[in-house]
């Protein structure tokens, strides 16, 4: 696959990224916990539209970093007879409330905040504890997305693609979350630190509330991005052909396996795999023989860190076989 050509839904099959991902969502939110105190004591001082937008960003980010350490946890909870795919989805459950959280708490009241503070007059004050503590957030936040952004390079260049592609098509729905949300920060500070120095030098509060009306803008779109990407892997998102083509190999390396003449992957869970396929056997016996020796061909592909299930039956008569991607 070249670099940025991925379909929706590219992955890295056999990735094991939870324990990366939970030290991700860890460090976001001890920063944005920081962050949002800080905040908070600039916006009561200081009494800006843009800082308490600020604020209240970093209130719903901390929230959210919560929200991902449940869906990461419960997540990978072990099958049992209730679930018997797993409770991958579940991280696609808890990081779309995480993202909806974020709608309301952050782009909703920072708009409805910055509007109200339109026809505000006066001056403002303490402009240099807002600018401290937004230099102070900008360097924290930092140090979360380069984190983010570390584990999304190296997931990324496993799979030859751009990490901007990799970060929008990734089953590791957390890793979105928190890439997207400390993208989302940054540029929020610089928008918030902007609207207190329009504020600050020309004595109009209006640029400080248009401030505050930016951050709710961009924490919108940010959320609503997320939400969608998790429904459309609630729903059933389908693979890339790049990991189609992995999996179908992996089929034919099988000896047994003469040919598969039907192939459906689904994610049901960050970088999990449910399969189901139609083979032809290596060899003709009777059906009673036959069913021990596919029910250990899938013991064997879910011995594979990637597939969370494997169902495979035999081939219809006179169906023409799949190709084989890696005939060697």
């Amino acid at each position: 696959m070249t670099s940025g050509d991925g379909p929706p839904g590219a992955d890295e099959p056999g990735a094991s990224t939870g324990g990366e991902s939970i030290l991700t969502v860890v460090i976001a939110l001890v920063a944005n916990a920081l962050i949002a105190t800080a905040k908070t004591v600039a916006a009561m001082v200081s009494g800006s539209a843009s800082m308490v937008a600020e604020a209240t960003h970093s209130w719903a980010d901390t929230g959210n970093e919560v929200f991902l350490l449940v869906a990461e946890r419960r997540s990978t909870k072990a099958a049992d007879d209730t679930h018997p795919l797993g409770y991958g989805r579940a991280a696609y459950v808890w990081s779309m409330i995480a993202a909806f959280g974020l709608f309301v708490a952050g782009s909703i009241l920072s708009i409805t905040h910055g509007i109200s503070e339109l026809g505000a007059e006066g001056e403002g004050s303490d402009y240099l504890l807002s600018y401290i503590v937004l230099a102070i957030a900008f360097v924290l936040e930092g140090a979360s997305f380069v984190q983010a952004l570390r584990q999304t390079r190296a997931s990324a260049a496993k799979l030859q693609l751009r990490p901007m592609r990799y970060i929008l098509d990734t089953s590791q729905t957390t890793l979105r979350a928190v890439f997207f949300e400390d993208a989302a920060a940054l540029l929020g500070i610089l928008l918030a630190a902007s609207g207190l120095a329009l504020h600050e030098i020309t004595g109009n509060a209006v640029y400080d509330a248009i401030g505050s009306i930016l951050v709710g803008v961009l924490l919108g779109v940010v959320a609503l991005l997320l939400i969608q990407r998790n429904i459309e892997f609630l729903v059933g998102q389908q693979v890339s052909a790049d990991v189609r083509g992995q999996v179908l190999a992996a089929l034919y390396d099988n000896p047994e396996i003469d040919s598969v003449t039907f192939l459906h992957l689904e994610y049901v869970g960050p970088s999990k795999l449910l399969l189901i396929a139609a083979v032809d056997l290596a060899f003709d016996d009777v059906e009673s023989a036959l069913q021990p020796r596919i029910q250990a061909i899938e013991d064997r592909l879910e011995q594979r860190p990637f597939i969370a299930r494997a169902f495979l039956t035999l081939s219809a008569p006179g169906v023409a076989p799949l190709s084989d991607p890696d005939p060697r």
